[in-house]
């Protein structure tokens, strides 16, 4: 059974969190009171996954991210952000943190970003059974309908062969497959299926999902394509992903580097994006994306016998 570890010095807060995860997710949920009682829980039970305020005595947020990137890299951690505490979120991003969701959304958006997290770093542990192969360049071309199954089938794919290519370290993947899952969910959604984050903005979530639901099955919606094309190289990886929708003005955007607009959902995608990528473009239409991640190769199988076994240890049979 997987396993999640909720960190927050507010009793309340803890319960709301832990308890959302119990109801919708198939999992156990464990405590911490601060960073430093999290470390001492993750060096006990080996969680899944990690779910931490930022604000806390003894071991604040940050300094909890930075810890768990260097002894447990294989972890992925998500921040719960709280109005004032925007400035310390981006940053845990940039240090290692694989997500976040604003404190006033925990309802709406939690269960949904553990699960993406959850998928996506499976599918990270579940690499390092791949046969090595050696190869200094690789190109791919995917014409994906719309079904999430599939966008996430890319991303595993995408993230298996870098691992192939001794491409960047195992949490340095996982970032870049949740970045590429957040641009394939807009491709979709946002894109062909033409679905306003207002949507969401307004938690009409049960509207939003039921319409996309509708609009993948009627025309012309049903017929759009989202195109994902991938160069993978000794010296970056580079993403293209293009929808057949009507786009937008990439100039109306707003800056995803302002911790300002940390708590907006239609910010969400663009913010991790540009903090786990080097590059982000858009076309003038706005239908299509271009990534850019710079890499310092590395051999296949160079990483530690140790972080090996903590991707095995960590990889729980379901019940």
């Amino acid at each position: 059974m997987t396993t999640i570890l909720v960190v927050d010095d507010s009793a309340m807060d803890r319960r709301i969190a832990g308890g959302l995860l119990e109801k919708d997710l198939d999992c156990q949920v464990i405590y911490a009171e601060d960073g430093a009682m999290a470390m001492r829980a993750i060096a006990d039970s080996l969680p899944d996954l990690v779910v931490t305020d930022m604000v806390m005595p003894n071991l604040d947020g940050l300094r909890l991210v930075e810890a768990i990137k260097k002894d447990y890299p294989l972890i992925p951690v998500i921040i719960m952000t709280a109005v004032g505490s925007e400035e310390t979120a981006v940053q845990a991003l940039k240090t290692g943190a694989a997500s976040y969701v604003p404190k006033r959304r925990l309802v709406q958006s939690l269960v949904d970003t553990c699960r993406l997290v959850l998928r996506v770093a499976d599918d990270t542990r579940n690499v390092s059974r791949l046969l090595v192969h050696r190869t200094e360049q690789a190109d791919f071309k995917f014409s994906l309908e719309n079904d999430l199954s599939l966008l996430a089938a890319v991303v595993a794919y995408i993230q298996q062969t870098m691992r192939a290519m001794g491409l960047f370290d195992e949490a340095e993947r996982m970032r870049i497959g949740i970045a590429l899952e957040e641009v394939l969910l807009n491709a979709m959604f946002h894109g062909n299926l033409e679905l306003s984050s207002s949507l969401r903005e307004d938690d009409e979530k049960p509207t939003y999902h039921e319409l996309a639901r509708v609009r993948a099955k009627d025309m012309p919606f049903c017929e759009r394509r989202i195109f994902f094309e991938a160069r993978l190289s000794p010296t970056a990886a580079e993403f293209t992903i293009r929808d057949q929708g009507p786009g937008f003005n990439p100039k109306n955007l707003p800056d995803p580097t302002d911790p300002a607009n940390l708590n907006r959902v239609s910010g969400r995608g663009l913010l991790l994006m540009h903090t786990f990528m080097d590059e982000v473009g858009f076309n003038e239409v706005g239908n299509q994306v271009r990534l850019l991640k710079r890499c310092h190769r590395k051999e296949p199988h160079e990483d530690s016998t140790a972080d090996i076994q903590t991707a095995f240890a960590i990889t729980k049979d379901e019940d």
